[in-house]
């Protein structure tokens, strides 16, 4: 934890209207992070991301699994998930982004990139299994990437970096104004994980 880290404050909101997006910087020790990232690796049951296109089924070099409280279905891109139950390491990581946030989640969607070439298209987080302006807490290990927003009406654009151990929040009404992605670069050579804790509804 550098000088750099503490001053990054968490309560800044770095869209100009229209939702609020948090960034905590890391919230761990380099050393941890980089135990949470082996672990993930390890022990997440990675399978291939699925999508409907147009009809057609396909499947991306990205992997992703899906964890909650219950067997939750979770659909999006026409194909539905079932929640897998919580290892010891995600318990751990939801407790301590509860305490950071002081909001609660009830399943986590994980993403693995290989390496940049690997990136995620345009999209919000807004399909109706989701609680409607819930908190949606983003954990990052391995390369640094950049994550951009697009205003979906105005166009405007907010970047930034999401460093090893990062914590960003999205909440408020961003999920309903904004899109976000994760651009593919040929300048990282190195694999990411993602962590995003979410609340899904009952319907």
């Amino acid at each position: 934890m550098d000088l750099f880290t503490n001053q990054i404050n968490p309560e800044k909101n770095w869209l100009p209207k229209d939702g609020v997006v948090n960034y905590y910087g890391p919230i761990m020790k380099h050393e941890e992070a980089n135990r949470y990232f082996q672990e993930l690796w390890d022990t997440i049951a990675w399978k291939k991301d699925v999508a409907l296109i147009y009809g057609k089924r396909i499947e991306t070099k990205r992997k992703v699994a899906w964890y909650g409280d219950e067997p939750f279905e979770y659909t999006y891109s026409n194909h539905t998930k079932k929640a897998l139950p919580w290892t010891p390491e995600l318990l751990e990581l939801k407790a301590l982004i509860e305490k950071r946030t002081k909001e609660t989640y009830n399943s986590c969607l994980l993403n693995l990139y290989h390496s940049g070439e690997e990136g995620m298209a345009w999209h919000s987080d807004a399909e109706k299994d989701l609680k409607k302006n819930g908190a949606i807490a983003s954990l990052s290990f391995g390369a640094e990437r950049k994550f951009v927003f697009k205003h979906k009406e105005s166009k405007e654009k907010v970047g930034l970096t999401l460093d090893h151990g990062s914590l960003l929040v999205m909440k408020g009404s961003t999920q309903s104004h904004w899109l976000h992605r994760l651009p593919p670069t040929k300048l990282v050579r190195t694999p990411r994980i993602n962590l995003t804790f979410r609340t899904i509804v009952s319907v």
